[in-house]
């Protein structure tokens, strides 16, 4: 069982986003599970300029370092996303990724993979963060295991027990894989995903040539 925390945070060893991030990590560990704690800021991920490639071919015409970054997600059985809270969203890096996954969500990649989320926050709408991660997991055909969210800026001490909450956060991420935990809301949600882009991909089978090759080897296409 592999699982794989990306931090989102510009702070480093500094950041106090990754101190969640690693807390969830040591949870799922504990469980057995061997874990990578990466850095995001330390990868170069330019902008998706929609050419499309990826559709067609299952390439993407930009040479930076994201096909090292999916490859670790691919590799992976879950997925720790964490980010601070920049205008209530995510940091520029994190959305970046997010951006040139598209193919990812067409061809439901994250299958059978499970995922979670943690936030920082200096004062409110860490939990909206949280949730949008969490959409981006469940859109990519991931299972959502939980999320944690902070505001630290008036409570710096808030961070001990939210490190505690993350850390059994990990823990059921990494029983979750293990098939102690059962999601049948998400289940029957993935199914209509894959139905509507099989679809989608279906009556654009030409110029989604590679995504529609995808679904065949799957299984998928009806």
């Amino acid at each position: 069982m592999k699982i794989i925390g990306i931090n989102a945070s510009p702070k480093g060893k500094a950041s106090r986003t990754l101190e969640l991030v690693d807390a969830v990590l040591d949870g799922a560990k504990s469980e057995g599970a061997e874990i990578e704690s990466i850095d995001l800021y330390l990868y170069t991920i330019d902008y998706c300029t929609d050419c499309g490639l990826c559709y067609a071919k299952g390439e993407c015409s930009l040479l930076d370092d994201f096909n090292d970054l999916f490859d670790k997600m691919m590799e992976a059985d879950g997925i720790v996303l964490g980010s601070p809270n920049y205008i209530n969203s995510v940091s520029a890096p994190l959305k970046a990724m997010f951006d040139r996954m598209a193919d990812a969500i067409h061809c439901q990649k994250f299958y059978k993979k499970y995922g979670c989320s943690v936030c920082t926050a200096g004062g409110s709408h860490e939990q909206d963060v949280v949730t949008y991660m969490n959409s981006v997991l469940t859109t990519l055909g991931a299972t959502v295991v939980g999320g944690i969210g902070v505001a630290i800026g008036g409570n710096p001490e808030a961070l001990q027990p939210a490190k505690k909450q993350a850390y059994d956060l990990g823990k059921r991420l990494a029983q979750s894989i293990r098939g102690e935990h059962s999601y049948p809301e998400q289940d029957q949600i993935h199914a209509q995903t894959r139905e509507y882009f099989c679809r989608l991909i279906q009556f654009n089978k030409e110029r989604f040539a590679h995504e529609y090759e995808w679904y065949v080897q799957m299984g998928w296409m009806k």
